[in-house]
């Protein structure tokens, strides 16, 4: 019979960090044992969160209690400066760590590989776990080479406070090393006169245009529009539900045990 996985979120009082305590407790191989959030520090809000979890689970601002209670996997979804204080701690305890908190920098993945070494806990960092987001990238990667150009419109909710977002960010990046190693052109802007200030948007890695839409209503969504002499290619992901990022976080909790140090991205655990 396989052993059941004791897991803590840090972050659970949160819109994602609900779903994924939610998306624990209804799965027959995961035990949710602790939520570590800073509204624990509200008079009455322990109860009132573990009252809302429906389940028997230990809440705290500290992060401790996942120590006491016994968790195999953190999952981490709170921002960047808490994350940065969190998961070396986690690293220290022994605890693996499975990381959807946006706004993390190249710095901050050095210092998780120096932290998460694989002796005692390893982590997975994605900066999206949908898997159709991880298809798009994957399907960006090997657009790119063939393409003259490529720009990203990643369009959030208005609470998300970061620009752009990591996805973003990772897709740019992709498509830059996939034209560098197939020795593409670099990408050209010939634009010269920019009336608006950002229009054109930010310059990611390769020279990829990155434009960010913050509105009410929305989720997570991005487009990459490549374009070439007479066609365009354009593909778009569309997460209208944070529920559409659960089956990513199982899995990465499910795995991360087995993959020594730190993993980046959900590709090496979906073969593709």
């Amino acid at each position: 019979m396989t052993a059941v996985i004791r897991v803590g979120v840090v972050g659970g009082a949160g819109r994602m960090g609900r779903e994924v305590c939610r998306a624990v407790a209804d799965a027959d191989d995961l035990s949710l044992g602790a939520v570590v959030d800073p509204a624990a520090e509200v008079e009455g809000a322990e109860a009132a969160i573990a009252g809302e979890l429906g389940a028997d689970v230990a809440v705290s601002s500290r992060p401790e209690v996942l120590v006491d209670a016994g968790v195999d996997v953190a999952v981490d979804f709170t921002i960047a400066d808490a994350a940065r204080r969190t998961l070396p701690w986690l690293a220290e305890h022994g605890i693996h760590a499975v990381v959807g908190t946006t706004g993390l920098v190249d710095e901050d993945l050095a210092a998780l590989r120096r932290a998460f070494t694989g002796d005692r806990a390893n982590a997975v960092v994605a900066p999206n776990f949908a898997i159709g987001a991880v298809l798009l990238m994957r399907f960006s990667e090997l657009a790119a080479p063939f393409m003259d150009g490529a720009e990203i419109v990643e369009l959030h909710h208005d609470q998300k406070g970061d620009a752009p977002s990591g996805t973003a960010l990772r897709t740019a990046a992709r498509i830059a090393a996939a034209r560098e190693q197939a020795g593409a052109p670099a990408l050209f802007d010939a634009t010269t006169d920019v009336v608006l200030e950002g229009t054109r948007g930010g310059s990611a890695p390769g020279g990829v245009r990155v434009h960010s839409v913050r509105l009410a209503g929305l989720v997570a969504h991005q487009e990459v529009i490549f374009g070439a002499l007479g066609q365009s290619l354009t593909m778009r992901h569309d997460s209208y539900d944070r529920r559409s990022f659960m089956p990513g976080v199982l899995l990465a909790v499910r795995r991360v045990a087995d993959l020594p140090g730190l993993t980046v991205g959900l590709d090496a655990l979906l073969g593709v």
